[in-house]
């Protein structure tokens, strides 16, 4: 991004990052809940105006000033908390429309407040920033089955796992089959269809820059259907060499 951009989106970035943990850091729902309380309090105190009461964290007091400076929509950075919050209470997705719901509140948000930073107030780019979101939530989705092996959550759509006969368990053991594959499949295309629409909308230029994480969300994809949708192949799990290439590259054409 431009050096204008750059510093005030770590700062939304890193925000999201604290609260986007909170789940993955402890297996109490209690002491979770507690945790996004925390950022909750932290956010009313900031666009309350209570200055001297601003906890002492550097994300926090680096958010203050970013909102200030930028006027962030407080319905952007509280929705960020309250999404993370209820799914923690409901521990699994029904349908891949409440994934998208879910990826629509967490990453597409995180889009709408960089195009705030921007400056740009357009229709057209929100559309995009959506459809965007979505599908790069859905890829982070089944890049977190590995993970989830390790916390024993599921975040694939319980209906898609029973359309195909799969179960958590099965899940969990990472066994790759031909019905696992289709659950795979079937969330990519999704992916990959949200992906489409998001490139084929005109935004103007100055969003293309915001919107490069969508190479990496592509490079997945392809590199996905290449390896014949076996979410479990190790390879998926590594860093592509060619990611920081490609994205400047991109960068130059001024295209995502």
């Amino acid at each position: 991004m431009t050096k204008a951009l750059r510093s005030p989106a770590l700062v939304v970035r890193a925000y999201n990052a604290e609260i986007a943990r909170v789940q993955d850091q402890t297996t109490d729902p209690q002491t979770a809940a507690m945790r996004l309380q925390f950022w909750q309090d932290a956010v009313g105190v900031i666009y309350d105006q209570q200055n001297a009461n601003i906890p002492a964290n550097p994300v926090t007091q680096e958010l203050n000033k970013v909102c200030a400076t930028y006027k962030l929509p407080r319905r952007y950075i509280e929705r960020l908390i309250s999404s993370r919050a209820g799914l923690l209470k409901n521990k699994y997705f029904k349908s891949l429309e409440d994934v998208e719901a879910y990826t629509e509140n967490t990453v597409s948000t995180i889009y709408y407040l960089l195009l705030c930073i921007a400056g740009v107030a357009n229709v057209h780019a929100d559309h995009a920033a959506s459809h965007l979101g979505k599908a790069q939530g859905l890829v982070n989705i089944l890049r977190s089955v590995h993970v989830s092996n390790y916390h024993k959550t599921i975040c694939l759509p319980m209906e898609v796992l029973m359309k195909y006969e799969v179960s958590q368990q099965a899940v969990l053991r990472g066994t790759d089959n031909e019905n696992m594959r289709n659950v795979v499949f079937e969330i990519a295309s999704r992916a990959n269809s949200h992906l489409e629409k998001a490139r084929k909308i005109e935004v103007p230029k100055l969003c293309n820059q915001i919107f490069l994480p969508a190479i990496a969300v592509d490079k997945y994809l392809t590199k996905l259907q290449k390896k014949n949708f076996n979410v479990f192949d190790k390879s998926l799990q590594l860093g592509s060499p060619m990611l920081p290439l490609s994205l400047y590259y991109r960068r130059l054409l001024n295209k995502y």
